[in-house]
C-alpha cells in the first residue's frame, strides 16, 4: 500500500513573477528502494532515508540530469541564512537521474498511478483551505502585549491579520520568514512630516506609523486634508503645536509671553484642533523661553478633556542653575497634577535628564507612584541635533551642555565647527549634531519601563539630518539588545510597538489596532533577522537604509522586500476621537 505526503507550499519570495503559492504531492512507496536500483541513483538524504521521508519545498532541474530540492523544513535553516528561493536550494539535497529517458518516464508513470487517489484528495483539500492575500510563513511571531513567542504562519486579508496558524496557510503571495522574527510594525511617537523621503527611510527602519507629536500643526482639519489628498506611505497623525500657535495669535517672538487675550485665542484653536482629530498638544518650551506656566496650563486642560497627552520638550537641559533639569521636570509634573492630563516627555536624555538621568528618573517614578500619568521617550544615540539658529544655542550653551565648538558637526558632512564657522552657520540655520549625551544616561533611560523609543528624526533630501531619522529602531535592537544586552528583544519591541499604542489609544481608537500582532489587528508588520538587524546611517552619511530587515508591511501592503523599499500609499490617518469619521 502506498503512502503519501503533501509537499509544503513552494516558498515564493516577494517580487517573484508567480503571484500564487503552489502545492504538490510527493509519493512515498515501500518499494522505492528497489525502484531506485532500477531507475535511479539518489543520495540517502532524498525522499527516503534512515529517518523516513522528509517534507520538501521544491524540486529543481539542473544541467546534466541533476535535480535539487531546496528546504527540507524550516528548522534546518541556519541563523542568519538567506531564505530559500529558486536560486538558493539547500546544499547536499540532490536526486541524480542517470537512467535513460524511457526508464525515467516509466518510473514517473508508475509512481503517479500508485499515488493518484492521494493526489486527488490533496488537491481537493487545498481548494477548500482559506486563501489569504499574503502569508508570512515560518517566522517566529513575537507579540509584546501577550508575550507570544511561537513559530507561526500569519495570514493577512484586506489589510488585517486574519489568521495565526501552527499549520501552513495558503496565500496569493507567500513571504518566507524562516529563521526571522515577525513583529508588529514600529510606532515612531516622536516624528515629523510626513514627507516623501522621510517616509522611505522610516519604512526601511521598520516604522509603519509615524506621528508628528513634536511640533505639529495649527489647524488639524486643514493639515489632515492636505496630507490625505495624495495619500501617505506611513500611518500618520499630528498634535496641535503650542510653538506655532504663538505666532498664529500674534506673539511677536520666542522671548515674549503671551497676553491673556492671546492665550484665550490659543485655547480656542486647541479646542478646534482636538475636535477635528488632533492627537494631543505639543510644547517646545526650550525653544519658546518666553512662554509662562499661565500660558500653557489651559492648553493642557483642553488635552485632558479629550484624554489626549501633552507632549513636552522640556524647558531646560542643564543640571546647574539658572534653569535646571529638576525644575523642568517639576514643571511637567505640575501640569499633569493641575490639569489631569497625561504628560509625555520627549527625548529625555537630551532635555530634562542630561547628566542627571538617575535623579530625573527618581522624580518621575515618585510622581507615577502618586498616580500621575507620566511617560517619556528616548533615541538611542549619544548625540542630539537641532538647528544652530534655535534658542538652544543662545549664549551660555557651551557651559550648559559641557561641550565646545569642536563638539558640533554639520549633519550630512564631516565638518566639525570652530567659533567662526559656528557664527556663520548660525545665520544660515544649519542642523548640527552635538556630542553631548552620556552613554550612561541612555542606558539608565532604557532601563525604565515607562520610557519608549522615539526618533525625533526625519531624513531630508539634502542630507542635513541626524541619522536617527533613518536608523533609530534598528539601532535599538542591533546595539542595545544584541551588542550591549541592555534590553531583551521583547522589551525593546514593547517600547517600539504596544507601549506607544497604549499611550494614544485613549484619544485615538485606531491605535487599539496598532502595535499588536494578533488576529483582528491591522497588518502593520516588520520581519527581521535578529542576528543581523542594525542601523547603517551615520552623521556623515545619514541617508542609509538599515539592514537585516527583510519585509515591512503597512496595512497589509508590502513596502520593503529585502533591499527594495517602495513608496506605496498604504498609510491611514490616525485621528483623535474628537474628529469626524473616527474609526
Amino acid at each position: 500500500m502506498s503512502a503519501w505526503l503533501r509537499m509544503r507550499r513552494l516558498r515564493l519570495r516577494a517580487g517573484a513573477t508567480e503571484s500564487s503559492s503552489l502545492s504538490m504531492a510527493v509519493t512515498y512507496m515501500p518499494t522505492f528502494s528497489s525502484l531506485r536500483g532500477i531507475f535511479f541513483t539518489a543520495s540517502s538524504s532524498c525522499f527516503c532515508g534512515p529517518a523516513g521521508p522528509s517534507p520538501l519545498y521544491y524540486l529543481r532541474r539542473k544541467s546534466g540530469g541533476l535535480y535539487r530540492y531546496g528546504g527540507t523544513g524550516r528548522k534546518e535553516r541556519l541563523k542568519g541564512e538567506a531564505p530559500p528561493s529558486y536560486d538558493r536550494p539547500y546544499e547536499g539535497r540532490t536526486l541524480m537521474i542517470s537512467a535513460p529517458p524511457e526508464r525515467r518516464l516509466l518510473a514517473t508513470l508508475f509512481a503517479l498511478l500508485l499515488s493518484a487517489p492521494a493526489l486527488f484528495t490533496a488537491a481537493v483539500a487545498d481548494e477548500d483551505a482559506p486563501l489569504y492575500d499574503t502569508v508570512i510563513s515560518g517566522g517566529t511571531v513575537m507579540d509584546p502585549e501577550s508575550g507570544l513567542v511561537e513559530e507561526l504562519d500569519v495570514g493577512i486579508r484586506d489589510g488585517v491579520v486574519a489568521a495565526l496558524s501552527k499549520g501552513p496557510l495558503r496565500g496569493r503571495r507567500v513571504l518566507d520568514a524562516a529563521g526571522l522574527v515577525v513583529a508588529p510594525g514600529f510606532i515612531d511617537i516622536q516624528s515629523y512630516g510626513p514627507y516623501y523621503t522621510m517616509s522611505l527611510f522610516k519604512a526601511a527602519d521598520g516604522v509603519t506609523t509615524s506621528l508628528t507629536l513634536h511640533g505639529g500643526t495649527i489647524d488639524f482639519g486643514i493639515w489632515a486634508a492636505e496630507k490625505g489628498r495624495g495619500g501617505q506611505m506611513l500611518n500618520y497623525g499630528s498634535a496641535v503645536s503650542h510653538h506655532f500657535l504663538r505666532s498664529a495669535v500674534g506673539v511677536p517672538d520666542r522671548y515674549t509671553a503671551a497676553t491673556a487675550a492671546q492665550t484665550a485665542r490659543m485655547v480656542e484653536k486647541v479646542e478646534a484642533a482636538m475636535a477635528a482629530g488632533a492627537l494631543g498638544v505639543s510644547f517646545s518650551l526650550e525653544y519658546t523661553p518666553g512662554a509662562t506656566y499661565e500660558e500653557i496650563r489651559p492648553l493642557c486642560a483642553v488635552a485632558a478633556r479629550y484624554k489626549a497627552p501633552c507632549f513636552m520638550h522640556l524647558r531646560y537641559s542643564d543640571p546647574d542653575p539658572p534653569g535646571t533639569n529638576r525644575e523642568a521636570v517639576a514643571e511637567a509634573l505640575r501640569l499633569a497634577r493641575d490639569t489631569g492630563a497625561s504628560v509625555h516627555i520627549h527625548h529625555i536624555t537630551s532635555t530634562g535628564g542630561t547628566f542627571t538621568m538617575d535623579e530625573t528618573a527618581a522624580q518621575i517614578e515618585a510622581a507615577r507612584a502618586d498616580g500621575l500619568d507620566v511617560t517619556a521617550c528616548v533615541y538611542p544615540y549619544t548625540y542630539w541635533a537641532t538647528y544652530l539658529s534655535s534658542a538652544r544655542f543662545d549664549p551660555g550653551w557651551r557651559r550648559r551642555f559641557r561641550i565646545d565648538y569642536g563638539d558640533l558637526q554639520i549633519s550630512g558632512s564631516g565638518e566639525r565647527l570652530d567659533e567662526d564657522s559656528f557664527r556663520r552657520y548660525r545665520r544660515s540655520d544649519k542642523l548640527a549634531v552635538a556630542y553631548a549625551i552620556p552613554e550612561a544616561d541612555v542606558l539608565r533611560a532604557l532601563a525604565a519601563p515607562w520610557v519608549m523609543i522615539g526618533s525625533d528624526g526625519l531624513i531630508k533630501s539634502n542630507g542635513n539630518s541626524h541619522p536617527r531619522g533613518a536608523g533609530c529602531f534598528s539601532r535599538t535592537i542591533g546595539v542595545y539588545v544584541r551588542e550591549k544586552g541592555a534590553l531583551t528583544l521583547m522589551e525593546a519591541l514593547s517600547k517600539m510597538t504596544v507601549e506607544p499604542a497604549r499611550l494614544l489609544e485613549g484619544v485615538a481608537p485606531r491605535m487599539k489596532r496598532k502595535g499588536r500582532l494578533r488576529v483582528g489587528m491591522d497588518a502593520d508588520i516588520v520581519v527581521f533577522d535578529a542576528a543581523r538587524i542594525r542601523d547603517r546611517a551615520t552623521v556623515e552619511r545619514p541617508m542609509s537604509y538599515s539592514e537585516g530587515i527583510e519585509y515591512v508591511l503597512i496595512n497589509g501592503v508590502l513596502v520593503r522586500d529585502g533591499a527594495d523599499v517602495r513608496y506605496e500609499k498604504a498609510g491611514v490617518l490616525i485621528r483623535g476621537a474628537g474628529g469626524p469619521g473616527t474609526p
